[in-house]
């Protein structure tokens, strides 16, 4: 194990990870007490963020994270829905690993309180939920390197993906609504969606940063906000889409015209 970048951490640092750690609940319960100290560096690397300007921080291990996030949810899908035809399941696994997803499992285990960040960060209430989201993808990250076993991120992640999972495939367009509102488009002869984006901030981990107009020919069909120009996009088309199922015979027949 090589160790990316020198740190000094004190006891009380290890004893507040170890503390924290166990409630992700890692498995054998005995792999937090025995962690030789190059390893609870790794989990404080993962849990510092680029804003102490420290000379480690997580980006690395939020890299690697991602990557490891790709393995584990195929594997969690396969074991749970064998059946699920290869369209549905690239649709679920792209709710599994997305920003959104992360933010609320750093949200439950309130990695916020664990962070080293710098003050102004700290005071940025804005953008907590992409701190939450980049930081638990580093622990993932982190925890894969120290055990090299998908098995401690798949006890730890499971009870998250199978809530998530429900919420996803009781939704008809399986949260992928960008998608749904082109083929609705389609069927119906009518033009494709069309995106307007305008940026209203500039300020990172705002959640309405980017404001969103989607229109199908000069008619405008929905408005949505977001921290990105991808979340912005979804949200509108997901509102367009409500639109479109609460009004739909009134709408089809102006666009038509």
């Amino acid at each position: 194990m090589t160790k990316k970048a020198a740190q000094q951490i004190s006891v009380e640092r290890i004893d507040k990870l170890k503390s924290w750690l166990k409630q992700l609940n890692i498995h054998p319960p005995h792999y937090l007490l025995n962690k030789p100290i190059e390893e609870w560096q790794i989990i404080n690397e993962a849990l510092t963020h680029t804003s102490a300007k420290l000379s480690y921080n997580h980006e690395r291990l939020e890299f690697l994270g991602d990557a490891v996030l790709r393995l584990a949810a195929p594997e969690f899908i396969d074991r749970q829905f064998p059946y699920m035809k290869v369209g549905e399941r690239s649709a679920l696994r792209s709710q599994l690993v997305s920003d959104n997803w992360l933010a609320k499992v750093g949200k439950n285990i309130q990695i916020e309180k664990i962070l080293i960040i710098g003050p102004k960060a700290s005071k940025d209430s804005s953008a907590l939920s992409t701190l939450q989201a980049e930081a638990t993808e580093a622990v993932i990250g982190a925890i894969y390197e120290c055990s090299k076993d998908l098995n401690q991120i798949n006890t730890w992640l499971n009870p998250y993906w199978e809530k998530e999972s429900i919420n996803v495939l009781k939704d008809p367009h399986r949260k992928n609504y960008k998608s749904a509102l082109q083929e609705w488009s389609q069927s119906k002869g009518l033009k494709l969606p069309r995106y307007e984006i305008e940026e209203l901030s500039q300020e990172h981990g705002d959640p309405n940063r980017f404001f969103c107009r989607v229109q199908i020919g000069e008619i405008l069909i929905g408005k949505g906000w977001g921290g990105s120009r991808k979340e912005a996009e979804k949200e509108a088309a997901n509102l367009a889409l409500k639109d479109l199922n609460n009004s739909f015979h009134k709408l089809n027949k102006t666009i038509k015209n």
